[in-house]
This record gives structure tokens, C-alpha cells and sequence, in this order.
């Protein structure tokens, strides 16, 4: 065969997430801080939801755009939550995780040489998302010292004649950074005045530890130019489900509805039955699950001053991002060197962008007693680093 591979999909780096995930899975006595997936099981009720759709024979497609009432649920929650109101009929669309939601959105939404401004560090997703829509990622570069959140002014340095698309990835992953409503009411008038269509990232809406969640859609003229993306994994502990959803302007969503009919059909029936029931009754369980992992979060943050290594202090999501600059090593050494030498995996932050340099990825998706465990085989390693260099 003749080059039987497409240029543009092999020309795409694989995720920088799995290496250390992999190399930890075949290492005796290991410590994953890897990967982002809650460490508690799927709440019984929901489990129990799903469990009962099986019973009842609910085993066939539901409708392209999910099921009636799960859509209504969503519209419901959006309205209890955020004070947003959508269409469930035309405004709403149930897909296979957020990730989907993502993956069509830009696809609906660009023309080739399109630019979609990414704020970096973040999800692995969206810059190969973009490319393969044919879009042009550009990188904005979130720095430390303004908490890893999107000022205006680098908003602003990136704009050109071709930005179409703005990815707003808060709560963060990898760097937990939030955006509060102040943040976003100084970019509001900057995105509507450049005419750009909003993908915003929620999938972290309910894991914020300062304060209620604040969705851009909120604010006056952004609804109706943002495709609000979120889904069941984080908050409900449901990632094996496969299961998430968007809702914005009727076109963009037809649209989506469209290229989700062809690719897919629709989202898993017995997954779709057990999130009616995680919306109508999953308020408590979220809840809990977020103060065992604000008690992680502060843990770590203590430890981390106590060991005086430099970390801001991440108020959303299960991620810290501690910087490493001071060895001299590059990320993927260090973790690298981390895992060899201590046998625990943490992911490079260069995962999340080239601008990830000089820092790790800890997730405290784990419970206390591995988070402990971890911890003190990275203050024996660092205090190890460190009398290397006094040398």
C-alpha cells in the first residue's frame, strides 16, 4: 500500500497522560498519582438506577440527542446551578463523555485556517481536537504568578482577524486554577466585541473549594455565542460510564446533533437511565465527595510548604501543579527519575502544553492514606535532589 496513513492524524503526538500510568501498572509496590479519576465507586443509587434499566429491558438506542428526560434533568440542574435556561428539545445534546462534546463542537464550528485560542495548560484534548477539525490552534500561555487564570491582556495578545473559538478550561486541569466572576466579566466584552464563539469546559463545575462555580454563559450577550460542554465523570465518580453533554445556540447544536447521529447514534442507554437519577438526587453525595477532596487538597498544600516546594494554591478540581524549576531538570526527567527511584507516578507538565515545562501533574483523585504515602516518598526524593546540588 501506498502511505496508507493519514499525515494529519500521525503527525498528532499520543497523550503524554499514559506513559507513567503504563510503566506503574507492571511495577510491584507502585504509587499512581496519575491519573484523573475519582477514587470513589459510582454512588450506589445511581448504580442501582443503572441496574434497574437492565432489568426493565431498557437495552435499545435512545433518540440521536439522549434521552427526553435526561435532557430536561440537565436543563433543570443548569437552571438550580447557574440560573442558564436551555432548550431541551433544541439547546441539549447527550454524548459519550465531555470528550465527544468537545470533538464535535469544534468540528461544527470551524472552517480550515480557523483559530482556536487554548489556554495552556490544559486538557490534552483540545489542541489535537482542534487540528483535526482542521482549525489552527493558538496557545495562550497561563503564567503562575497570575494563578494560571486568562487575563485580558493575554486574551488580547493573542487575537487575530482568524480567531474564531475560545476554549475556557476552568476549574483547571492540570493546574486547578478557577476563574471567579470578576475574572470573567473582564473578558466578556472583549470576546463578544472579536465576535467569538465560547467552548467552555465545565466538567469541574461542582469540584470549586472557593465559592460557587460561575459559567461565562451567565453574563449578558455570552449564551447565546457558548457551547457549554460538561458531563458525569468528575462530580458523580461515573467516568467508566461514558457520559457527558453539551447545550447552546439551536444551530450549533443541530449541528452536532447531526455528526453525533453519524459517528455515534447516541450515548449508552443504561448510562443515560442511571444520570436522570444522579441529577435528581446526587446533590449529597457530590457534596461529600468534594470535602473528602478539599481535605486532600489541603493536605497537600501543607506538605508541600512544609518541604518548601513552590505551589500556588490550586481552588478547583482534584490537580496541583507544583513547580520542580529549582532541580534543573526538565519535567519528564524528574518524573521520570521520580518514578524510578521511588516508584510512584506523577505526569509531566509538558503534557498540558509546552508552557507545562518546569512543572507535575498530582492528582488527589486517591485517598488520604496513598496521598500520605506518596508524599513522603517525594520529600525523601527531594531532599535527596537537593543534597545533590549542595555538592
Amino acid at each position: 500500500m501506498k502511505n496508507p496513513l493519514s499525515e494529519k492524524i500521525v503527525n498528532i503526538a499520543p497523550s503524554g497522560i499514559r506513559k507513567f500510568f503504563d510503566i506503574v501498572t507492571e511495577m510491584e509496590d507502585a504509587i499512581s498519582l496519575g491519573v484523573g479519576e475519582p477514587d470513589f465507586d459510582t454512588p450506589w443509587f445511581i448504580r442501582d438506577e443503572g441496574i434497574y434499566s437492565l432489568e426493565q429491558g431498557r437495552t435499545f438506542y435512545t433518540s440521536n440527542a439522549g434521552l427526553k428526560e435526561l435532557k430536561e434533568e440537565i436543563c433543570r440542574y443548569l437552571k438550580r446551578r447557574m440560573n442558564l435556561t436551555y432548550d431541551p428539545n433544541k439547546e441539549t445534546i447527550v454524548t459519550v463523555g465531555g470528550s465527544e462534546a468537545i470533538d464535535i463542537g469544534l468540528r461544527c464550528v470551524l472552517n480550515p485556517g480557523d483559530e482556536v485560542l487554548i489556554p495552556q495548560p490544559s486538557f490534552v484534548s483540545y489542541l489535537p481536537c482542534t487540528v483535526m477539525a482542521d482549525g489552527v490552534p493558538v496557545p495562550i500561555e497561563l503564567k503562575e504568578e497570575n494563578q494560571f487564570k486568562l487575563t485580558r491582556a493575554d486574551l488580547e495578545a493573542h487575537l487575530s482577524p482568524k480567531s474564531k473559538v475560545l476554549i475556557l478550561p476552568f476549574p483547571n486541569n492540570p493546574t486547578g486554577a478557577i476563574m471567579t466572576r470578576e475574572d470573567l466579566a473582564d473578558i466578556v466584552d472583549l470576546i463578544i466585541e472579536h465576535d467569538l464563539i465560547v467552548m467552555t469546559d465545565e466538567i469541574y463545575a461542582e469540584l470549586s473549594y472557593h465559592g460557587d462555580h460561575v459559567s461565562i454563559a451567565e453574563f449578558p450577550g455570552m449564551k447565546e455565542r457558548t457551547i457549554l460542554i460538561n458531563g458525569f465523570s468528575k462530580a458523580y465518580a461515573m467516568t467508566g460510564w461514558r457520559l457527558g453533554y453539551a447545550c447552546g445556540p439551536a444551530n450549533i447544536i443541530e449541528q452536532m446533533i447531526k455528526l453525533h447521529q453519524f459517528a455515534i447514534m447516541c450515548a449508552p442507554t443504561t448510562s443515560q437511565y442511571a444520570a436522570v437519577e444522579a441529577l435528581k438526587s446526587g446533590d449529597e453525595e457530590v457534596a461529600k465527595m468534594r470535602e473528602a477532596y478539599d481535605q486532600r487538597r489541603r493536605f497537600l498544600i501543607h506538605e508541600f510548604r512544609e518541604m518548601n516546594l513552590k505551589c500556588f494554591e490550586p481552588f478547583g478540581a482534584f490537580y496541583i501543579f507544583p513547580c520542580i524549576k529549582e532541580f534543573g531538570m526538565t519535567s519528564d526527567e524528574f518524573a521520570t527519575r521520580f518514578l524510578q527511584e521511588e516508584k510512584v507516578a506523577v505526569v509531566p507538565g509538558t503534557a498540558f502544553g509546552d508552557c507545562g515545562e518546569g512543572y507535575l501533574r498530582i492528582s488527589y483523585a486517591y485517598s488520604l492514606e496513598n496521598l500520605k504515602c506518596a508524599i513522603g516518598r517525594l520529600r525523601t526524593f527531594i531532599e535527596r535532589l537537593r543534597a545533590e546540588q549542595s555538592r
